[in-house]
């Protein structure tokens, strides 16, 4: 079997909103969905707090995070790449 292993693990892509802690930033991921009963298309949002071992990923970021084992009482995701980076004003 030399077939590459799919990986079971989930993966997000959102923007970063802190990266004032050590190692860890903050993603807010936000996702459309049809409310059950108006059937109006609404935007729901969760923020979850991602490993960031080198430090390389700052506020207006938009990142891909990957799931990963506890790495503390917070954070069970880890930053795997940049997607788009932040517009410098």
């Amino acid at each position: 079997m030399t077939e590459a292993k799919t990986s079971l693990k989930r993966t997000l892509i959102g923007k970063v909103v802190s990266d004032k802690r050590a190692k860890t930033v903050t993603v807010l991921v936000e996702r459309r969905v049809k409310h059950a009963l108006y059937g109006k298309i609404v935007i729901k949002s969760s923020k979850y707090h991602a490993h960031d071992e080198k430090g390389e990923y700052h506020t207006g970021d938009i990142i891909e995070i990957q799931e990963s084992k506890p790495i503390s009482k917070t954070k069970n995701w880890v930053a795997t790449r940049l997607v788009e980076k932040a517009v410098e004003v």
